[in-house]
């Protein structure tokens, strides 16, 4: 592996263990030339799924561009990066035991936005606003009266 400080392949594997549930290894590793300590993560390589596009394009699925979304709608929020993680994990779990090779995108954002909307309402709705395009300010307030309602039910 290489380090990712000083860019040399020579390091030592420290600590191994499973982590996100069991898909992956978790491994700490330090560079035997700048000494320096970093984490690798070790998963099962999926098989090929293709995310179909709202102009019937496809595209490869990729978790990282469904994490790099939530830390965009959860920026400033008092929600964890391994919440984030366990989060994306969640997605990616549900995504490869209900899809055989395709999802069309609308599917993955209603996803997101379903486990979103349980981590944090800010982040929620912070998401739902790039991800449903509103055109007027009728249609976000038409999104939000729903948790709104949900509040306020004792």
């Amino acid at each position: 592996m290489i380090c990712p400080f000083c860019r040399v392949d020579n390091d030592r594997v420290i600590d191994s263990r499973t982590s996100q549930d069991g898909l992956a290894i978790r491994r700490r590793r330090e560079c035997l030339h700048c000494k320096r300590r970093f984490t690798t993560y070790e998963r099962v390589e999926e098989m090929s799924l293709k995310v179909i596009k709202k102009d019937g394009n496809r595209v490869p699925f990729e978790r990282e561009k469904i994490k790099r979304g939530l830390e965009k709608a959860c920026w400033k929020r008092p929600i964890g990066e391994n919440d984030v993680e366990r989060v994306v994990t969640n997605i990616e779990n549900e995504v490869y035991k209900t899809y055989d090779s395709e999802i069309p995108s609308g599917e993955l954002g209603e996803l997101v936005m379903r486990h979103l909307r349980h981590l944090d309402q800010i982040a929620y709705v912070r998401f739902a606003s790039v991800y449903r395009e509103f055109k007027d300010v009728r249609e976000f307030v038409s999104e939000l009266e729903p948790m709104l309602d949900d509040n306020n039910t004792p």
